[in-house]
Protein backbone atom coordinates (compact mmCIF):
# COMPACT_ATOMS: atom_id res chain seq x y z
CA UNK A 1 0.00 0.00 0.00
CA UNK A 2 1.03 3.70 -0.62
CA UNK A 3 -0.52 5.84 1.68
CA UNK A 4 -1.10 9.24 -0.20
CA UNK A 5 -1.43 12.62 2.18
CA UNK A 6 -3.29 15.96 0.56
CA UNK A 7 -2.52 19.19 2.84
CA UNK A 8 -3.64 22.69 3.01
CA UNK A 9 -5.55 23.60 -0.39
CA UNK A 10 -5.15 20.38 -1.55
CA UNK A 11 -6.75 18.69 1.29
CA UNK A 12 -9.67 21.35 0.80
CA UNK A 13 -10.12 21.59 -2.71
CA UNK A 14 -10.07 17.55 -2.79
CA UNK A 15 -12.66 16.94 0.64
CA UNK A 16 -10.39 14.69 1.57
CA UNK A 17 -6.84 14.52 4.12
CA UNK A 18 -5.50 11.34 2.00
CA UNK A 19 -6.18 7.82 1.13
CA UNK A 20 -4.39 4.41 1.02
CA UNK A 21 -3.79 3.19 -2.63
CA UNK A 22 -3.02 -0.76 -3.39
CA UNK A 23 0.63 -1.29 -4.80
CA UNK A 24 1.37 -1.61 -8.20
CA UNK A 25 4.19 -0.91 -10.99
CA UNK A 26 2.67 2.31 -11.74
CA UNK A 27 2.65 3.84 -8.44
CA UNK A 28 6.71 3.12 -8.53
CA UNK A 29 7.34 7.11 -8.38
CA UNK A 30 5.78 9.76 -6.92
CA UNK A 31 4.87 11.13 -9.76
CA UNK A 32 3.07 7.69 -10.92
CA UNK A 33 1.09 8.02 -7.91
CA UNK A 34 0.01 11.72 -9.09
CA UNK A 35 -0.59 10.75 -12.74
CA UNK A 36 -3.47 7.75 -11.26
CA UNK A 37 -4.57 10.32 -9.18
CA UNK A 38 -5.37 13.12 -12.18
CA UNK A 39 -6.48 10.43 -14.38
CA UNK A 40 -9.73 11.11 -11.98
CA UNK A 41 -10.30 14.20 -13.22
CA UNK A 42 -11.91 16.94 -12.01
CA UNK A 43 -11.17 18.48 -8.75
CA UNK A 44 -8.09 16.23 -8.72
CA UNK A 45 -6.40 18.23 -11.68
CA UNK A 46 -5.43 20.82 -8.74
CA UNK A 47 -2.63 18.45 -8.59
CA UNK A 48 -1.60 19.52 -12.19
CA UNK A 49 -0.34 22.10 -10.71
CA UNK A 50 2.94 23.63 -11.61
CA UNK A 51 4.34 24.60 -8.12
CA UNK A 52 3.36 21.35 -6.97
CA UNK A 53 5.82 19.82 -3.67
CA UNK A 54 5.87 16.61 -2.62
CA UNK A 55 7.25 14.40 0.07
CA UNK A 56 8.26 11.05 0.81
CA UNK A 57 7.91 9.29 3.82
CA UNK A 58 7.93 13.04 5.59
CA UNK A 59 11.29 14.19 3.64
CA UNK A 60 11.18 16.78 0.37
CA UNK A 61 11.22 15.00 -2.75
CA UNK A 62 10.70 15.76 -6.50
CA UNK A 63 8.44 13.73 -8.52
CA UNK A 64 11.15 11.65 -9.81
CA UNK A 65 11.39 9.91 -6.26
CA UNK A 66 11.06 5.91 -6.71
CA UNK A 67 8.58 4.70 -4.31
CA UNK A 68 8.31 0.97 -2.20
CA UNK A 69 5.12 -0.71 -0.72
CA UNK A 70 4.50 0.30 2.50
CA UNK A 71 5.67 4.52 1.50
CA UNK A 72 3.96 7.79 2.36
CA UNK A 73 3.30 10.32 -0.26
CA UNK A 74 2.30 13.81 0.42
CA UNK A 75 1.13 16.65 -1.75
CA UNK A 76 1.14 19.83 -0.82
CA UNK A 77 1.22 23.60 -2.67
CA UNK A 78 4.02 25.90 -2.19
CA UNK A 79 3.70 28.01 1.24
CA UNK A 80 4.10 31.61 1.12
CA UNK A 81 4.46 34.54 3.53
CA UNK A 82 4.26 37.98 4.02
Amino acid sequence: MIRVQFYARYRETLDSDGEQLAWSERLASVDGVRQALLARGGAWEVLAERNLMCARNQELCSLAEPLEDGDEVAFFPTVTGG
